[in-house]
């Protein structure tokens, strides 16, 4: 590169606040040289944007599909069962009848997870802003769900603080904490069972998210994979050198 030509590039970032997107167009135009991304490849602008819009389009996906009616009850890789603690309450009240209330409590369960589930929108999309250049060029060469697990460590604690309230609200709305109770009270009348007490709303928000995450990451694959999916130009641009 000619000393004019640096004295130029250096102009332009100088001359105006506009300058980086000016300096960017000025860079494709330079013949390829080391240290320089190539011309036809996505600038890290490019890429952290087309990897923040492929997580708002996968998570609006997600949202979607899970905060609607059967959007968790009628998935099978998502459906909130009973608790691995309570399994053995389960079969004894299925054995002595109670099969029906049994499938009552799982129903609204999975019923508190699909009305708090639209609540988790503007949660996810907040995060997301919080992605930098490098975190976007680890998640674009990364594993299939990268962007999905990135997303998964850094807003899990935050987003259950935030997701919590609303699925407690959607239990109380749906009756779980009262038909859990009414379960353990015809539970407890039964010699040979035994009960305990357990933290539904706990369970439920955990179930609730993991089905988030699982769908998001279905989401990413679709993206990554599938030429279709990629809805938008930025999508094609990024996801589509890969």
């Amino acid at each position: 590169m000619t000393r004019s030509l640096v004295g130029a590039c250096l102009l332009v970032v100088l001359a105006a606040p506009p300058a980086a997107a000016q300096l960017d167009e000025l860079l494709r135009g330079l013949p390829s040289m080391p240290g320089l991304p190539s011309s036809g490849q996505p600038s890290d602008t490019r890429i952290a944007d087309g990897l923040k819009e492929a997580l708002r389009v996968g998570t609006a996906n997600a949202v979607d599909l899970t905060g609607r009616v059967d959007g968790y009850f009628a998935n099978q890789a998502i459906r909130i069962l009973m608790p691995e603690r309570l399994r053995t309450l389960e079969r004894g009240l299925r054995a002595v009848g109670y099969g029906p209330q049994v499938d009552e409590l799982v129903l609204s369960m999975n019923r508190a997870a699909e009305r708090a589930a639209p609540a988790a929108r503007s949660i996810f999309w907040e995060a997301i802003t919080a992605m930098t250049f490098d975190d976007a060029r680890r998640i674009l060469d990364g594993g299939e769900t990268a962007a999905t697990e990135f997303f998964r460590a850094r807003t899990t604690d935050g987003l259950t603080a935030a997701f919590r309230p609303v699925v407690e609200q959607s239990m109380d709305e749906v009756g779980v904490s009262r038909q859990y109770k009414t379960l353990l009270g015809q539970a407890r009348a039964i010699p040979f069972l035994k009960t305990e007490d357990y933290d539904l709303d706990r369970y439920v928000v955990g179930k609730a998210l993991d089905g988030l995450f699982h769908v998001v990451g279905d989401e990413e694959r679709k993206i990554r994979a599938n030429p279709a999916a990629r809805t938008t130009e930025l999508l094609r641009e990024v996801f589509g050198r890969r």
